[in-house]
């Protein structure tokens, strides 16, 4: 077996193989389009993320962030691993917990927590809440009175650091929808409300700079602002924060032009950073939490599609089109997100011709590759888009009645369906004549 590229392996008949299957047997067996995963390479990527911890004896705990993939078995998967999971909504809450994932371990995100979903978190009794604003302080403190009970939450702050990501996914600047705004005064405002409530025991902060992050310098200037907001918050308010979490956003490689740092690189700086700066403040040495996504279910995942029309305008323009598209990818016409591609059956085939990979969708914005170089395409082949493990399957949509992929397995050789394909029947399935 030869790899041609990190998120790329070739078997002995020059297949594309992933997780020791090959991409045509996967096919043949379930069809297109399918989202395959290499479970192995999951495992990899968790371990590499807890290695720093490990080695330098913090206490700590990696958050699978779900919403990069949401799935039954893909929670239990990162549960077995010992990780625990971060939900943004009810429904998110619910796949977790049936997924297998213990409550304890699982955080509720989210700025606009309807109070339905609060009482439901307070019903399993999950880890904790993340406190997002002054509202949701009410509706969690009103059901918690109602249910004669307590819970842990953890405030979530801006810190009015800006990453170098899309702005769409940049979420630690002030104007951001997300979290209580330090510069301001409204995130000691919060503060104070919470450690006055007998009903919610704070037990850290919490920060969130972006996602598709590539440098390591702005979770170093998160930790900066987070511990010297800590000192300040221990010295007027005498709280003592046991948890600091300082989100995700890891950046993952889509193509040959994105350059992440290791896992264990990425964590070692951030805990390099956090003890200096506790111990130049003269803390206790909090829980240092991380809650990457996309960067272990990213890379893991092939999305294969089968070709077919095409449209050659010479000296203008040639569109490869598949039976997919911004239905099972919005990526990149939301993010403008770049994606590579190649034949499954020939992946080290000359390339011939350059191309846009188009969908199916009725969107002139449907355009999966923009630049892909091939070689020439005919109906049937079958095309592999790899690095598509996250927000592919979890943003998908019936967009023009198209059903959503399957979803495969991919470990030892072995395949097995964990998400089937949608019938037409199931598109159906909530509508009322």
């Amino acid at each position: 077996m030869t790899r041609i590229a990190d998120t790329v392996a070739i078997n002995q008949a020059g297949h594309l193989e992933i997780g020791g299957v090959d991409s045509l047997k996967l096919v043949k067996e379930f069809g297109t389009p399918v989202i395959a995963y290499d479970v192995k390479r999951i495992k990899t990527t968790i371990k590499h993320f807890k290695q720093a911890f490990e080695t330098a004896g913090l206490p700590y705990r990696v958050t699978y962030a779900s919403k990069a993939f949401s799935a039954l078995a893909m929670y239990r998967l990162v549960a077995d691993a010992g990780l625990g999971c971060d939900v943004v909504s009810g429904g998110e809450l619910y796949a977790a917990l049936k997924g297998g994932m213990p409550p304890e371990r699982i955080e509720f995100h989210g700025n606009n927590k309807l109070p339905a979903e609060l009482a439901m978190a307070v019903d399993a009794q999950i880890g904790c809440i993340v406190v997002d604003n002054f509202q949701e302080i009410q509706f969690l403190d009103q059901i918690l009175q109602e249910k004669k009970t307590e819970i842990s939450v953890v405030l979530r702050v801006a810190p009015g650091i800006e990453a170098e990501t899309h702005r769409y996914i940049s979420t630690g600047q002030q104007n951001s929808k997300f979290g209580f705004d330090v510069l301001s005064g409204q995130a000691d405002r919060a503060l104070q409300e919470l450690l006055n409530n007998p009903r919610m025991k704070v037990r850290g902060v919490h920060c969130h700079i972006g996602s598709q992050i590539f440098a390591v310098n702005g979770f170093l200037m998160a930790v900066d602002k987070m511990v010297e907001l800590l000192q300040k918050w221990q010295q007027q308010f005498d709280f003592t924060a046991e948890i600091l979490n300082l989100g995700g956003g890891f950046g993952t490689k889509y193509t040959e032009a994105d350059q992440p740092l290791p896992p264990e690189e990425f964590t070692t700086k951030i805990i390099t950073e956090v003890k200096q700066r506790i111990k130049n403040a003269q803390l206790p040495l909090p829980e240092i939490w991380i809650e990457p996504g996309r960067a272990i279910a990213g890379e893991a995942a092939t999305t294969l599609y089968t070709v077919g029309s095409r449209k050659d305008v010479e000296g203008v323009c040639h569109f490869v089109a598949v039976d997919g598209g911004m239905g099972d990818n919005i990526r990149p016409a939301l993010y403008q997100a770049k994606y590579e591609a190649f034949l499954a059956s020939r992946p080290q085939a000359l390339d011939e011709q350059i191309v846009t990979v188009v969908g199916k969708y009725c969107e002139s914005g449907d355009i999966l590759v923009k630049g892909a170089a091939l070689p020439i395409t005919h109906p049937g082949d079958i095309l592999a888009i790899p690095s598509t493990g996250a927000y592919g399957y979890t943003m998908a949509s019936n967009y023009n009645r198209n059903p959503r992929p399957a979803v495969v397995f991919c470990e030892d050789g072995k395949a097995q369906l964990i998400i089937r394909r949608e019938t037409y029947a199931d598109m159906l399935n909530c509508d009322l004549t």
